[in-house]
């Protein structure tokens, strides 16, 4: 059976099959068939009658790299790459070939067609590609031959693999273009002299030498040099999609085609050294612009490539090396000090500080004891750690962070997709143009038209265009991820800037979410430390929040201690009964009155004796360090802030007069909450609303934007539009700041991109510049473009790595 559509003959099994107008039809492949079943319900079906020829076929693969793709499907090769998802499992690739976004509107265009595909997204930056597909429908090695059909390739993300090709990559992208470089000095050198008539009277047959010379010297830089050029411009053709390459490749080949007619046949002009140059100029503008690309994506490889490669697993008494994707749940490893964390765990002996600034960007190292969960990408200090493996691989924290880190880069907003949108016009529309200039110019009596069309074909590739938007959201994202603020959706920069007022809920989100000491009031003869300490003896024997709250303190020796739920606790001190808790239980433990105090706001834990009373605990659940400097930077924006809290209302104005809220409302329900956010949206406020709780999902759901504590339930954290990874407000500040900037920048970037375009299509179609000043003017766009972008990855604060570095050392010499 040949296939309906292109010809080629259609071997696979199952057979894939499509009814049409009653008939079944037989296809080689899914991208055949998506393409038939488009032009079918477009109304497009006289193509198929009318057609003189077959369509074009996508490049075949062969047997043993089919075999290679195949092996894609086995559980075991999967283990490293692919992970279980909503809808499906989701698969991280690493694309080669890709030049340009209009390469990466082509694959998501034919992938997401593909029988079974739920979601596919590529970023510019790092070229990894996301895919989510249903494994009922349709196979990995299905999904990867579609893209390799298109003429890219595509293989299983690895850190250290793709850190290797990054390499390669720029290894003979830096041989190009020394060729290239090496090829316009030399044929230069040999034109040099006749452009300027430095030797005159040259006889026919040195030129024809000269000619002869210039044709050897620019025929590598076209074969090797200028070879992706033409790859991608062939790739293009065949799957009918132009990009910026056939405007560059048909430039190049047309002008070495022409001078070597020229050298052969004989005739007026050649223009090799104009195609050293050309070819030299655009790999260098790609080269750059290349390195300033990777330089913004970065570091998620780099994230990604600081887990280990192998651990010391427990065995018994005995200590195994082994690999990291080899560990299991249930394993038992040590880490020693100054390693990094290659799992997700759970410590089971030993304490040391762990820096988690890969996770929450937070440069200060954290305590973490036995019990205490840590997660991979961590990096242990001082002493040695046995913990027990819950996650590994794809399925650690970090793991999640890059995938969403990737999703966001790769989610294109609105004015991204309008730049692809617009550049796929102008290279149609300079096709087009080129050989009506040239058509123009020769029915003239120009001499030039060939230079003149060299120029419009070179000078309006609108490279500049399409990078104006993926380099400048990359960057924003990453700059976001260190300062430990994670977006999780697309908009989510892309919203952040018409923020005007910011909801918080209390409990974990502006307050620490525990109870801490507030003060101590005395009213016996013991010091406030020996308070302290019997206190902490007293309600170490209890599991309630309240007993976290002296746990800090060196516990005193008690006997006999009992627990009164819903009361207290009681026990014998130096031969003595004590009690503490809520002033009616405490009272009915000793003989004295109670006391007349004013505690003010907090919870009053009273102390006594069986014969007076030693001393009142206020506890409170105290704002955050940084709450009061957030939301002072917020009204400094001109943001408004609300408190909106299922607290009691007596605490929620409290923390709103002390933080100096705006406004603030206090037992609230989810309902309610959602109610009030409605009230206010109608009102025409764009809202941004900060949570922790899973009663806050509703009102979360209800707004413009949605950041989640870094603490929060799970569930919450995956409906939020951004994480706050590492719980500081400030960085909610900096976001919006950040939303601001690169706004701004797309903004100048494209006002750039499109104001050279069309500043420079006029004056080369008028012959005004030549085509050597073209390829200049159109590497020196793309790169403003890119660095530009690149100022949206400063740090903010540049001390911040001396500041950890101080910290460390003080920490290690405490």
């Amino acid at each position: 059976m040949r296939c309906f559509h292109c010809g080629e003959e259609a071997s696979s099994q199952p057979p894939i099959t499509l009814e049409l107008d009653g008939q079944t039809r037989e296809f080689c492949c899914y991208g055949c068939r998506s393409v038939c079943e488009t032009i079918h319900q477009e109304g497009l079906t006289g193509f198929y009658q009318h057609r003189t020829a077959p369509a074009v076929t996508p490049k075949s693969l062969t047997a043993s790299e089919l075999e290679q793709i195949r092996e894609l499907d086995h559980p075991l090769v999967q283990q490293s790459f692919v992970l279980p998802v909503k809808g499906g499992m989701e698969a991280q690739l690493l694309i080669e070939g890709i030049t340009c976004a209009a390469c990466i509107w082509l694959l998501e265009n034919h992938l997401t067609h593909q029988s079974g595909v739920r979601s596919f997204s590529v970023n510019h930056t790092t070229q990894r590609a996301r895919l989510v597909w249903s494994p009922e429908q349709t196979s990995l090695s299905e999904l990867v031959i579609a893209i390799h059909e298109l003429g890219y390739t595509a293989r299983p993300y690895k850190a250290d693999e793709a850190e290797q090709a990054l390499k390669a990559e720029k290894r003979s992208a830096l041989i190009r273009l020394c060729v290239a470089g090496i090829g316009t000095v030399q044929s230069m050198m040999l034109a040099f002299p006749l452009y300027f008539e430095l030797i005159n009277d040259l006889s026919p047959t040195f030129i024809q030498l000269f000619r002869w010379f210039s044709l050897l010297v620019a025929t590598p830089v076209v074969l090797y040099s200028a070879r992706p050029f033409f790859q991608n411009a062939l790739r293009d053709i065949r799957s009918r999609h132009l990009t910026m390459d056939v405007p560059v490749a048909t430039a190049i080949g047309l002008a070495y085609l022409a001078s070597a007619w020229v050298t052969v046949v004989g005739g007026e002009e050649v223009y090799f050294e104009s195609v050293c140059m050309f070819t030299f100029l655009l790999s260098l503008g790609r080269y750059i612009e290349m390195q300033a690309r990777y330089r913004a994506g970065l570091t998620g490889n780099a994230l990604a490539g600081s887990q280990p490669q192998v651990a010391s697993r427990k065995v018994g008494e005995n200590i195994e090396l082994v690999a990291t994707h080899e560990l299991c749940a249930g394993d038992v490893i040590v880490v020693k000090p100054g390693e990094t964390l290659p799992v997700d765990g759970v410590i089971l002996s030993g304490q040391s500080t762990v820096n988690e600034a890969a996770l929450t960007g937070e440069y200060l190292p954290e305590t973490r004891t036995s019990g205490d969960l840590v997660h991979a990408g961590s990096v242990n200090g001082e002493h040695p750690l046995h913990i027990r493996v819950e996650k590994t691989g794809a399925s650690t924290r970090l793991s999640g962070i890059l995938r969403i880190l990737d999703r966001v880069q790769s989610e294109k907003p609105q004015v991204a997709r309008m730049a692809d949108r617009v550049a796929g016009m102008f290279v149609s529309r300079i096709l087009i143009l080129a050989p009506l200039v040239w058509i123009g110019w020769w029915l003239a009596g120009a001499d030039n038209a060939f230079d003149i069309t060299l120029s419009v074909l070179v000078v309006t590739c609108p490279c500049a265009l399409s990078l104006a938007t993926p380099t400048a959201i990359t960057s924003a994202t990453v700059k976001l991820r260190k300062l430990g603020f994670l977006p999780t959706r697309g908009h989510t920069l892309e919203l952040l800037h018409t923020v005007d007022t910011v909801v918080f809920d209390k409990t974990g989100t502006l307050t620490e979410g525990k109870l801490s000491l507030v003060s101590t009031h005395l009213l016996g003869p013991l010091s406030e430390m020996d308070a302290l300490e019997l206190a902490a003896g007293l309600e170490q024997q209890s599991e309630h929040p309240i007993a976290q709250a002296f746990s800090s303190h060196r516990p005193a020796t008690l006997t006999g201690t009992r627990n009164h739920v819903g009361g207290g606790l009681t026990g014998t001190w130096q031969g003595q009964s004590v009690a503490i808790g809520h002033i009616d239980f405490v009272a009915a433990h000793t003989r004295e009155p109670k006391p007349s105090l004013e505690t003010g706001h907090g919870i009053a834990i009273w102390l006594a004796s069986e014969s007076q009373w030693l001393a009142c605990f206020v506890l409170d659940d105290r704002p955050r360090q940084d709450a009061d400097e957030a939301l002072k930077a917020l009204h400094t924006l001109g943001i408004r802030t609300v408190l909106l809290s299922g607290d009691r209302s007596g605490h929620v104005a409290y923390i709103a007069n002390l933080l100096g809220l705006d406004e603030a409302y206090g037992q609230a329900t989810p309902e309610d909450k959602l109610a009030r956010l409605r009230s206010m949206q109608e009102q025409g406020h764009h809202i941004m609303m900060v949570g922790d709780g899973l009663n806050d999902l509703p009102s979360m759901a209800g707004a413009s934007i949605s950041v989640a504590m870094g603490s929060a339930a799970d569930l919450t954290q995956l409906r939020a539009d951004a994480v706050l990874l590492n719980g500081q407000l400030r960085q909610i500040v900096e976001a919006i700041r950040t939303s601001n900037a690169t706004r701004r920048v797309i903004r100048q970037n494209m006002t750039w991109a499109l104001g050279y375009n069309l500043c420079a299509l006029p004056l080369a179609a008028a012959g005004m510049i030549p085509p050597w000043l073209a390829a200049i003017g159109m590497s020196l766009s793309s790169l403003v473009v890119v660095l530009n972008a690149l100022r949206l990855g400063k740090d903010p604060n540049p001390r911040r790595d001396n500041t950890a570095i101080t910290a460390g050392t003080e920490l290690s010499e405490t």
